[in-house]
């Protein structure tokens, strides 16, 4: 999908949607239909049965792949949904380079499924570029990885990873969830990813009511691949997601201005308090990777985690919230705190976590938009539980 503008907060808007040719309606209806009529034997409008197409679906499928800067976007039905196809495009014997933070979903497709299919995995940190470079093989078809990670928050140099397979003359596809960060803070394929794919039900839908995913790339050939993926294997999207999603959309740039701010707050405020030993935050100084994350990323998200070092601690913590709610997912415009050892990553071997520092005391906090004083006090009162 051609971009309508070169800034962000118009594309969100307007991109991949026209008043409907019908009635004018400016708002994309909601196509609910299983099939079309056609005129004849093999004649028809370009539309034939809902499965393969939908104009709601293809909305979305234009705006998010404007919003990423790709030329193509494969919708469905969930973010697992999206990620699963990205893995169909290989094939028995390949061999994948994984991340080694990836989400907990995530992992257990790659390690209970697709390996059971024939695919063979290194599982490395891919912030650590010699490693990324150790780990390739022959048979290396495909680089998957988060950055930022989930929810470690640690980041992956894309371009360095680019370089590394263009130095090997490796045709590895290298693929980038890019579902924590948002096309607002970070465009993947314009740092040399082939493929970018999200949990929709997060950032780009917003409001933490509809189920989605999404792929997106520039080129022609992995597209149709997808979509013959996406069509054949039937895990669409649904019309009113859809239009869901393309709602959320409109106020992406808005949202994530304001989920930036608040967590930059909330960081910088954890950070000074002698009771929280280890705070996660890309935009902070103190972040490792924090001078790649400002080359890297336009802002640094909403996700911020921390540790207590104390697990009973943390258990009172996260019964105490009054504002935030407990819950799994993020990036709606609530506020949300999780415990990824028993939520998110509950499907990761508690080795796996440990060697991540993904610790059994350690919380994870999705800041929506709030008023951030709200946030902090809440925070506050919670700590002192």
């Amino acid at each position: 999908m051609k971009k309508i503008s070169r800034y962000f907060a118009t594309n969100c808007i307007h991109a991949g949607q026209e008043p409907d040719p019908t009635t004018g309606a400016v708002m994309t209806p909601v196509y609910f239909t299983s099939t079309y009529a056609q005129q004849g034997f093999g004649q028809h409008k370009g539309y034939e049965y809902g499965r393969t197409h939908n104009l709601t679906r293809a909305a979305l499928e234009g705006n998010l792949a404007a919003l990423e800067g790709g030329r193509h976007g494969i919708a469905f039905a969930s973010g697992l949904a999206a990620t699963q196809a990205i893995l169909e495009l290989l094939s028995q014997g390949d061999h994948l380079v994984l991340g080694n933070n990836v989400y907990g979903g995530t992992y257990r497709l790659v390690d209970k499924i697709m390996s059971r299919l024939g695919l063979s995995y290194t599982q490395v940190d891919t912030a650590n570029l010699d490693l990324v470079k150790q780990s390739l093989k022959p048979n290396t078809r495909l680089v998957m990885l988060e950055t930022p990670t989930n929810p470690m928050l640690g980041l992956t140099d894309i371009s360095a990873v680019r370089s590394i397979l263009k130095q090997a003359q490796s045709d590895a596809l290298l693929a980038i969830d890019n579902t924590f960060a948002t096309p607002y803070n970070q465009l993947p394929l314009a740092l040399g990813a082939d493929l970018v794919w999200h949990s929709t039900t997060k950032y780009l839908n917003g409001h933490s009511d509809s189920i989605g995913g999404v792929v997106i790339t520039s080129r022609d050939d992995l597209s149709e691949k997808i979509r013959f993926i996406q069509n054949a294997g039937g895990a669409i999207l649904s019309p009113m997601d859809a239009w869901l999603i393309l709602r959320g959309t409109k106020t992406l740039h808005l949202r994530m201005a304001k989920h930036n701010e608040n967590a930059q707050a909330i960081a910088e405020w954890l950070a000074q308090r002698s009771d929280i030993p280890r705070v996660y935050f890309p935009g902070l100084p103190s972040h490792p990777q924090h001078a790649l994350a400002k080359k890297q990323m336009r802002g640094f998200s909403g996700m911020v985690s921390f540790d207590t070092l104390d697990v009973e601690r943390t258990r009172r913590i996260g019964a105490a919230f009054k504002v935030f709610t407990l819950a799994e997912s993020l990036g709606g415009v609530e506020s949300l705190v999780c415990h990824p050892a028993s939520m998110t990553h509950g499907s990761v071997p508690a080795t796996d976590r440990a060697a991540l520092g993904l610790s059994d005391s350690l919380l994870r906090l999705s800041v929506g938009v709030e008023d951030v004083e709200d946030l902090i006090a809440d925070l506050e009162q919670a700590l002192q539980a």
